[in-house]
């Protein structure tokens, strides 16, 4: 096998299109199934009425939110790495989606998708799917961590927020004021506003007992599965109001046998394409940035670790079993991971457990889900947002740094006046350049004595009044950004008539490229001009590479060129000085050292 072909077997890793199920199967044993099945059952409990508010958050029929927590339950057993990550509808995800559909307008006046909407769902998840099969094969799923918790933060939450604003017609059983859906934050809480002299009592009534029975169970029993709890009281309380001639818009009845395989046409598809792909660009980021972070951090409180692309491999085939299932878009819930693990669960059995009691559960419950009150439904979705809400997390991003401040607003601000998909990107993008504007801003200090003989800070107008070899620190990233900053630096340095050897110690400049070696190569010849000489010390390995490689250490006298030696740190500087001595050759010379800082 050539080296090419070795690199690619190192680079994709097809052993990861084998279940881990399998092994987890040959090393399984009894002991372990009480732990899997505790935990199995527990999960499915929560998912079935988070399946259902998620749904409805979606605009989605209610089936859509029991299929996709159980197909990516059960391919999350079978494809992910272990009991950390259960897959399942989220906020986030459910959102996302509803602001697709409400950006191209295919949401009712109901607040429910269209037909058309339902269609084109299929291939965005077909093509997430993809996205996210990719980046688990070709090992590219590390990238997410380069999108900050600022930016998720601030994403969760006008998420949370447009969530809340959403289920306010529900939760006050209000009636639309205007044939146009609102889509943004903002435009919803304008439009409830407009519609408050249309608020339903009995819906008002009912939330209020819903939110009650919640609070109480929630403090009373909090380890009890009290969603699912909360929708059976409310709906026997509902049957009760009604016996008093108060009405309850409830939901609708469903078959999961007639809409359980169901595909789009590729028509769908060519009329669409560029939502499709959009949508399905923002879905897979924001699995992976969902699952992964989830994850991560449940693996860390355990002691162990994560396979972020086996995972990844996990959520897309989740989704794509979604696509083909009529399910909804799937990722790491973090409710449902924090409970697998604190049931017990040992391994990734526990998520085929669960996703078969959903799909087993929710069979029976096509003919039962009528009695399940709208508003009451509603109710427990805003408590659900509101948990996301973190206002630690708020306060830790909004004051850390500047930069941080000013990308949880921008994206904060895009989420709720724009929409959510729009958000995640002005995020990434403000955090990324905000970023480059720190690193790519050095700065050189000089210090030398003053005339009191003490070490201090001089000024940009201060002369040398004698030959002088000036040792300048190079720190930070010297990558194109900060090249021509960089450049200009030195060259200040230079313009003083009585700078005869200037000495760069490279050892802590990193990330050089080609446009920071040309603006070396550069610097080298303006100083040669002004008669002086540039000796380069300190250089690591990979530096001196860049340089040999781009040919500009061919152009550079080799003898002013002093490699970095780990075995003795302080080698390469002292011949530079010697070199430097015997440059100035026996002139008198004060050697001067630079300090670079960054704003």
């Amino acid at each position: 096998m050539d080296k090419k072909a070795l690199r690619l077997r190192n680079w994709i890793d097809i052993r990861q299109f084998r279940p881990p199920v399998v092994e987890s199967l040959s090393s399984y044993d009894s002991s372990m199934w009480s732990g899997d099945w505790r935990a199995g059952v527990n999960v499915a409990l929560l998912s079935i009425p988070q399946g259902m508010a998620y749904a409805l958050v979606a605009g989605l029929p209610i089936s859509y939110g029991l299929l996709g927590s159980a197909i990516a339950a059960i391919m999350g057993g079978i494809f992910g790495g272990g009991r950390f990550i259960t897959l399942g509808p989220t906020n986030a995800t459910a959102v996302l989606l509803f602001g697709v559909f409400a950006g191209i307008g295919l949401i009712q006046a109901n607040g429910m998708a269209s037909s058309d909407a339902l269609l084109l769902l299929p291939w965005i998840l077909i093509i997430s799917a993809l996205f996210l099969i990719f980046a688990s094969v070709f090992r590219i799923s590390f990238m997410i961590q380069f999108i900050s918790r600022t930016v998720i933060t601030a994403y969760v939450t006008a998420a949370c927020c447009l969530i809340i604003a959403n289920q306010c017609k529900h939760l006050l059983g209000l009636q639309n004021s205007s044939s146009e859906v609102p889509t943004t934050f903002f435009k919803i809480i304008l439009n409830a506003f407009q519609s408050l002299q249309s608020f339903s009592v009995p819906a008002l009534t009912l939330s209020l007992i819903t939110a009650i029975l919640f609070l109480l169970l929630q403090r009373k029993f909090p380890s009890l599965p009290n969603v699912a709890i909360t929708l059976v009281l409310s709906s026997l309380v509902a049957i009760g109001l009604e016996e008093i001639n108060w009405k309850i818009t409830k939901l609708d009845n469903f078959d999961l046998a007639g809409s359980f395989l169901t595909f789009s046409g590729t028509s769908n598809f060519t009329n669409h394409w560029e939502t499709i792909l959009s949508a399905a660009f923002a879905v897979s980021l924001l699995c992976l940035l969902e699952g992964l972070s989830i994850g991560k951090s449940l693996a860390a409180r355990a002691g162990s670790r994560l396979d972020s692309n086996q995972e990844a491999m996990s959520i897309g085939f989740g989704n794509l079993g979604c696509a083909f299932f009529s399910g909804m878009p799937a990722s790491g819930s973090l409710t449902r991971s924090t409970l697998n693990v604190q049931s017990g669960a040992r391994t990734s059995i526990a998520n085929l457990v669960a996703g078969g009691l959903i799909i087993l559960v929710s069979g029976f419950l096509g003919n039962f889900i009528s009695y399940v009150p709208l508003c009451s439904l509603a109710t427990l979705v805003v408590f659900i947002g509101a948990s996301l809400i973190k206002l630690r997390q708020i306060k830790t991003v909004s004051r850390a740094t500047g930069s941080d401040a000013v990308t949880f607003v921008v994206t904060l601000a895009v989420g709720l006046l724009f929409s959510l998909q729009v958000a995640i990107f002005a995020g990434m993008l403000t955090s990324i350049m905000l970023f480059l504007r720190k690193v790519a801003e050095p700065e050189l200090r000089e210090y030398g004595y003053n005339e009191k003989g003490e070490l201090a800070e001089l000024s940009l107008k201060s002369r040398r009044p004698e030959p002088e070899v000036s040792i300048v620190h190079v720190e930070g990233e010297i990558f194109f950004a900060a090249a021509e900053l960089f450049y200009e630096q030195i060259r200040r340095v230079g313009e003083d008539e009585n700078l005869r050897v200037l000495v760069l110690k490279l050892l802590n400049a990193h990330h050089l490229d080609a446009t920071s070696v040309l603006a070396l190569e550069e610097l080298l010849e303006y100083l040669k001009e002004k008669n002086c000489h540039v000796l380069l010390c300190e250089v690591r390995r990979d530096a001196l590479r860049i340089l040999r490689n781009s040919g500009v250490l061919a152009r550079i006298n080799r003898k002013n060129v002093f490699p970095h030696t780990s075995s003795n740190p302080t080698l390469s500087t002292a011949k530079a000085i010697k070199r430097a001595k015997f440059l100035v050759s026996g002139e008198k010379a004060k050697v001067t050292i630079f300090a670079e800082s960054q704003k």
